[in-house]
């Protein structure tokens, strides 16, 4: 913005975000639980619009995290050609040191560090950090406000729809944001209250080149795909005659 602004160039901003999946308790967890983990970890979490914050109902709390742990640690990270492999390095040495940081400080300030966050004890070299999710979150935390771009998952539970959407929306950010549950019009009221530019229902990150992308709030503006995209590209006119 500050390059362009001598000029007056028009720009679109797409700037990452804080994504949250709200998970609710009338869902199969185990689809839920798949849901989730690949929201924030498919490319290692180095997506923009990760889902990294979870939100999950309380009456399903324990279970859901209980099988998240037990699923990330079965996730095989190891260099990306080799067979079976899911996760492999972060993209450099100054992006691994920056996470195994945010990490270190979640934990300073009093998170619980469930799974992961060090090197897989079978890859000595390379950038390679195991799957992540932390707990006993509080929303003043640098892990909960701030995007790591890595295989970071923080959680938080929540009791009613009302609260889910304030912690849904308790962000500088808004690039997308994921509900999953067995209501549709609950999904839909969701989809509506959640303040971003993007919402899946019911599943994480699919994208098309037919729907417009883009961010609200610290996330950007403008949008990118889709016909909104063309817009960006388009200068409006008015043409005025006079008759008499």
């Amino acid at each position: 913005m500050v390059a362009a602004a001598p000029t007056v160039k028009p720009v679109t901003l797409e700037l990452g975000g804080k994504s949250p999946i709200v998970v609710f308790d009338d869902v199969d967890i185990d689809k839920a639980v798949e849901w989730t983990l690949f929201g924030c970890f498919w490319t290692n979490g180095q997506i923009c619009s990760a889902t990294s914050r979870l939100l999950i109902h309380k009456n399903i709390a324990k279970e859901f995290i209980d099988r998240m742990v037990a699923w990330s640690k079965n996730i095989k990270v190891s260099d990306p050609l080799e067979e079976g492999c899911r996760l492999g390095p972060v993209v450099s040495e100054g992006q691994y040191e920056k996470i195994k940081k945010f990490v270190a400080n979640a934990k300073s300030e009093g998170a619980t560090i469930l799974t992961g966050g060090v090197r897989p004890k079978h890859l000595e070299k390379g950038f390679f950090i195991e799957p992540t999710i932390i707990t006993d979150i509080n929303t003043s935390m640098e892990i909960w406000r701030e995007e790591v771009f890595g295989p970071v998952l923080c959680v938080k539970e929540f009791s009613t729809e009302e609260e889910a959407i304030e912690l849904a929306n308790d962000t500088h950010y808004g690039l997308a944001g994921a509900v999953i549950s067995g209501d549709r019009e609950r999904c839909q009221r969701l989809a509506e209250e959640i303040d971003a530019g993007c919402i899946w229902v019911n599943c994480s990150q699919p994208c098309f080149c037919q729907a417009p992308w883009g961010g609200n709030k610290r996330s950007g503006f403008g949008r990118e795909l889709g016909e909104g995209g063309i817009d960006n590209y388009l200068s409006i006119k008015q043409v005025t005659e006079y008759t008499s």
